[in-house]
């Protein structure tokens, strides 16, 4: 009860930034315990317990956008090219976290959850790929675009034409 107690809010509000429904969330949350639980001997320590927890609790939530048909796309790898960064991010000082939460959940579902992923939940490629079932290129691509549709977005409200 006492690891349950500790990481039970943290993990419902990580549900809750994928399902976007309180009882989905809960669900997600409740089952990444339970499969914890179970499989606590599988636990090496190599990550915090909490880390650990929680990429459970963000598979089971992705597990069940899946079952709700939302399909990640995978790129053509071929199609990719070279990704450049643009490390140009200027944007206003009254640009919130909020809006900058609200703009990724306005990106459309290819990118997405790749860019919370990477952006929020602070996962690398490599990991992206494995809870997305995408490869690390795919999400380097997924990520390197979600951004630039992100930046593009916040630059608007600096340069005085977002609403």
């Amino acid at each position: 009860m006492q690891l349950y107690n500790k990481y039970c809010d943290g993990m419902y509000y990580v549900a809750l930034r994928f399902l976007k429904n309180a009882h989905d969330a809960e669900e997600a949350m409740q089952e990444g315990f339970i499969q914890a639980f179970l499989k606590l001997h599988q636990f090496t320590g190599e990550v915090t317990f909490g880390a650990w927890l929680k990429r459970i609790v963000i598979n089971k939530s992705i597990d069940m956008l899946k079952a709700k048909k939302m399909n990640f796309t995978a790129i053509n790898e071929q199609t990719l090219g070279t990704v450049e960064e643009d490390d140009n991010w200027s944007i206003g000082d009254d640009v919130t976290i909020d809006l900058v939460k609200n703009e990724i959940e306005q990106l459309p579902e290819k990118y997405k959850y790749p860019v919370m992923l990477f952006l929020v939940e602070g996962y690398d490629h490599e990991e992206i790929s494995e809870i997305l079932g995408i490869t690390a290129v795919s999400s380097r691509t997924l990520v390197h675009r979600g951004k630039k549709k992100l930046q593009k977005k916040l630059k608007s409200y600096y340069n005085g034409t977002g609403s």
